[in-house]
């Protein structure tokens, strides 16, 4: 294919402060003109998918996101538009990766999955995930279908960190990575083994640090989009061939967002449309929900440098809608109502880290049976997890708590570095709904609170509804409430708000989380017949 595609981690993130320069982008029509088409707005999804890979493998288009500890990890979005996104599967199907993305012995928050790259082979009809893990190796993944199964092809002891894989149009394999200095890899024919890598671009002083890597030939030239975390974007182009000679150019830096409160669009991807059209997925930093895609279009120099289309000097709020092909069909809602029938999680559950298979399962709702004997929330194996639809949504669960045990800890938790949660306490045979905060972890993630009850009411029968609501608007620390019900209609507040902070070093935003834990022996159960996710 003549194009193709790459991307970020830790280091991210120099300043947020502004910078001088705004990279001068062509202004599309704005008020009566533009408000006539179809439009889309931006974000186009407000849910956390960070470090966005996209491409378009004829009338679809896929993309991916980075999970750090959480499992599945690799999230393979997939729309017919650009703007209408689903979650399809996920390209690693199990952080196996080193005990600590078990919770055993040692934990993997914020570690795991980063910045990497997914993109489609024609030759072999299938799709590749390549990514770096802990700067030690380089994992690829392969199918023939991006709902799976996914299987490990290889492992590679260089690591490309922030990796952009290119399929070139002779099926040539090259990776794109790096932090600053700028290597190019290239790949056997079979993917499996590294067979030469080479420095290609040393980042000025000027600029600062480069890296989210996205690898792509158009048009007879090679380029490297790059980020500088996290308030800027930058192209390498070269004519002589993967290897360089590469020149520069910046694509926009301290850009106004789409986002109130949110910040600069960067890193991402691009991708063209059917059509020839071209757009850049990006994302915004919009703690405390996380990092949300925007999409805006593109337009090429006569010289072939990517710009991306202004609104009034900013990454547009709105922007006509693709011209695309009538999508087949429509895709599956991220939020709505899962009664966890079937014999799998539905993609849009991630666990916190790994699980233990042993102790979980679905159809006739979604069973947890007691995984670890702990205080500590951040310790607990099985806590399943749910993105926060932004700026604010609700979720509420339906839980049967008749077969909890004493010492037994299950509920609904707006989950983080700094956490809180509604739910159910079992000691000495008795049953309350009590509300927990004061979760918390230091800059290492390790535990520094395993909460306060600071608010409870007797319950009895064996079920109960329990409402979380969360206001992920960017800017400020925001309130998550909480609430419960014993016969699903009348709900009850319990406790004060509970404020989620706004910082980034986390990475991943806020999430709702089921979990059931134990603090006295296993043997515990609950089962969650009912969770919804519903908006204003």
């Amino acid at each position: 294919m003549d194009l193709s595609w790459s991307h970020q981690p830790l280091t991210r993130r120099r300043t947020l402060a502004a910078a001088t320069g705004l990279a001068a982008g062509a202004l599309l029509p704005h008020g009566p003109a533009l408000a006539a088409a179809t439009q889309y707005t931006n974000p186009v999804i407000w849910q956390d998918f960070a470090d966005i890979d996209i491409m378009r493998v004829g009338d679809t288009y896929y993309a991916s996101a980075s999970t750090m500890h959480y499992s599945p990890g690799a999230p393979v979005l997939r729309s017919y538009d650009l703007v209408n996104w689903e979650i399809a599967g996920h390209a690693v199907p199990v952080l196996d990766f080193g005990a600590k993305y078990d919770l055993n012995g040692a934990r993997g928050y914020v570690r795991g999955i980063w910045a990497s790259s997914l993109a489609y082979r024609p030759s072999n009809r299938t799709f590749y995930w390549l990514g770096q893990i802990d700067f030690a190796r380089t994992y690829l993944y392969t199918a023939t279908a991006v709902e799976g199964p996914w299987s490990r092809l290889t492992t590679i002891s260089t690591p490309y960190y922030d990796a952009g894989l290119l399929v070139d149009t002779d099926d040539t394999l090259y990776v794109a990575y790096g932090n600053t200095t700028i290597s190019v890899a290239q790949l056997s024919p079979d993917g499996r083994n590294q067979v030469r890598t080479q420095e290609v671009f040393r980042t000025p002083s000027s600029v600062g640090t480069l890296e989210g890597a996205r690898f792509y030939k158009i048009n007879g030239q090679y380029y490297i989009f790059l980020t500088r975390p996290a308030n800027g974007q930058y192209i390498l182009k070269s004519s002589s061939g993967p290897f360089g000679p590469y020149t520069m150019r910046q694509v926009l830096l301290d850009l106004r967002g789409p986002i109130p409160g949110g910040g600069v669009p960067h890193q991402g991807g691009l991708v063209r449309t059917q059509s020839g059209a071209w757009y850049y997925m990006a994302f915004v930093d919009a703690y405390p929900g996380g990092r949300m895609p925007a999409l805006a279009p593109v337009t090429w120099t006569a010289d072939g440098w990517p710009v991306v289309q202004l609104v009034n000097g900013a990454w547009g709020t709105t922007y006509p809608s693709p011209a695309v092909p009538t999508p087949p069909r429509q895709v599956t809602p991220m939020t709505g109502v899962d009664t966890f029938d079937g014999t799998s999680l539905k993609p849009r559950w991630e666990w916190n880290h790994n699980p233990d298979n042993t102790k979980w399962s679905v159809g006739n709702g979604l069973t947890l049976r007691t995984a670890t004997v702990t205080h500590d929330l951040y310790w607990a194996r099985n806590t399943l997890t749910h993105r926060i639809q932004g700026p604010t949504s609700t979720a509420t669960v339906q839980l049967d708590h008749s077969a909890m045990r004493d010492g037994d800890r299950a509920g609904l938790a707006l989950l983080r570095d700094s956490s809180a949660w509604i739910g159910l306490k079992r000691d000495g045979g008795a049953t309350r709904v009590v509300m927990v905060t004061g979760l918390t972890m230091d800059g290492n993630w390790n535990t520094t609170g395993t909460g306060t009850e600071i608010a409870s009411a007797p319950v009895s029968g064996g079920r109960i509804w329990l409402r979380a609501n969360a206001d992920i608007r960017p800017g400020a620390p925001r309130p998550g409430t909480f609430s419960y019900s014993t016969d699903g209609i009348t709900f009850t507040r319990l406790g004060p708000a509970f404020s989620m902070g706004n910082d980034w070093r986390f990475f991943m935003g806020y999430r709702f989380a089921l979990f059931n834990h134990a603090t006295q022996a296993l043997g515990g159960a609950v089962r969650v017949t009912r969770f919804e996710v519903s908006t204003p």
